[in-house]
């Protein structure tokens, strides 16, 4: 698919275009005006489309909306003269890829176009489980190719180029914030900023200042200026991890900035205009925090425009053994062994008969952990130190006290299943409380509690 539409009213230029893309070997449709255009878009995909802003009929406006309608993935190259640069700034922001200013420097419309079609080829081949997009934009690489992944990976790459919000949906550990930072790299945003905050590991009096931001002397030590997370991703990306877990004044906040673009810091009155893409992820079910009230409505629907649901790893057991290949390669590449190690088969086996509650992130550190462990011969069971949940947990006597009451047994029952799941999510998390607090999809805050309440070391 080497085929460039050309949009241009003044058929000289359209002319010198045309020649000069069909002498790099694209094919070219040409179109005078707006409505010719629709309907060679509505006929055929693109590799790419160029533009002029004033047509006949309509607008370049019109050609950017009408492409990206019928494949989000094309890219659109606006052309226009110098007066009129505001207008390809706003092409930009409603989608399109670049602008070309005119008079046409050839040389540069060649450089566009080869960038664009770089671009489109590289989506078009599921970049995001390729080694390549990983090296190009300096992020881990998304492993897997089961169908639940490869269906994912279609659906992310088809809304990254758009400007709607989306919503990542799936337990602690699957990778949420992997293809949020996809979204973003995928996007005509790619150069702007990419700001992540855990909107649960910030207690809720500091979430907002965090957020937003605040002016001198908004509180007692706030002694200068300072600017928030949404401000920092002005142009670009702000990441909100675990939305669900941000109070209800910080959501009301957030729904204004998604509805206007606009919010004020903390203790301040002037009013902050920003452009900025919001992700959003939750581990936790937000249509019930919604019934529940803990959650805003308005805000849940506002946030769920492109609802994408990342799948835990017991869903994807096809991808263990490529995920176990690629960790033990990038262990063995920092842990300066010569060689990966291989696994021995009784390993094999335990790994892909383990559910992996804590999904990839557990996976991750298990095989950290058997890297470090072993001396670099094979991997074997031995070496992974997963826990057996087929065991029958703690020995029964086969009687029981009929003297305790119903209630005070279930009790005992409950508050020993319940230690025995927050030290499992403690050791997966390796101690470290705000991960374990995902993995149990819980707040850290109730984590701390809970941990106190059965006295495993809490303060």
């Amino acid at each position: 698919m080497d085929r460039i539409l050309v949009v241009e009213d003044k058929e000289s230029l359209r002319t010198v275009l045309c020649k000069t893309l069909e002498a790099e070997g694209y094919q070219v449709d040409e179109a005078a005006d707006v409505g010719e255009a629709s309907r060679f878009l509505r006929g055929g995909r693109y590799l790419a489309v160029l533009t002029d802003l004033r047509l006949p009929g309509g607008s370049g406006h019109d050609v950017v909306e009408t492409a990206l309608e019928g494949d989000p993935q094309v890219p659109v190259i606006v052309m226009t003269a110098f007066g009129t640069i505001e207008d390809a700034v706003r092409a930009m922001k409603d989608g399109a890829f670049d602008f070309l200013a005119k008079p046409v420097d050839t040389s540069h419309l060649l450089v566009l176009v080869e960038r664009a079609a770089s671009r489109r080829k590289l989506l078009a081949e599921n970049l995001l489980l390729k080694e390549e997009f990983a090296r190009r934009f300096g992020m881990p690489r998304i492993v897997g190719e089961s169908a639940p992944m490869v269906a994912l990976v279609e659906q992310v790459q088809r809304v990254a180029p758009t400007s709607a919000t989306v919503l990542l949906q799936g337990e602690s550990g699957t990778g949420k914030e992997l293809f949020a930072r996809a979204l973003h790299e995928l996007s005509p945003r790619r150069e702007g900023p990419f700001v992540a905050i855990n909107c649960a590991a910030i207690p809720e009096t500091l979430l907002e200042n965090e957020l937003f931001g605040h002016e001198k002397g908004a509180y007692t030590g706030a002694g200068a200026a300072r600017m928030g997370k949404m401000e920092m991703a002005d142009q670009g990306t702000i990441f909100l991890d675990e939305v669900g877990e941000a109070p209800l004044a910080v959501q009301a906040k957030l729904l204004r900035v998604l509805e206007e673009r606009r919010f004020e810091r903390v203790g301040g009155t002037a009013t902050i205009a920003v452009d900025v893409r919001i992700v959003a992820a939750s581990n936790r079910d937000l249509a019930s925090a919604v019934a529940a009230r803990t959650f805003r409505e308005d805000l849940f629907f506002r946030l769920s425009v492109v609802p994408l649901t990342v799948p835990p790893l017991r869903d994807r057991a096809a991808d263990i053994p490529a995920l176990v290949e690629h960790f033990v390669t990038r262990y063995a590449r920092e842990l300066k062994r010569r060689t990966p190690p291989i696994l021995r088969k009784e390993a094999s086996e335990r790994l892909a008969a383990y559910p992996w509650p804590g999904n990839v992130r557990e996976l991750q550190n298990c095989i950290e952990r058997a890297m470090i462990l072993s001396d670099g011969g094979p991997l074997g069971p031995e070496h992974l130190h997963l826990p057996d949940l087929g065991a029958a947990g703690p020995a029964r006597s086969g009687q029981t006290d009929l003297a305790r009451p119903l209630a005070e047994v279930a009790q005992a029952a409950a508050r020993a299943a319940e230690r025995g799941h927050i030290e499992r999510a403690l050791q997966v998390a390796g101690g470290d409380r705000s991960r374990a607090a995902e993995i149990l999809k819980v707040s850290a805050r109730t984590l701390h509690a809970k941990i106190k309440d059965l006295g495993l070391g809490g303060d």
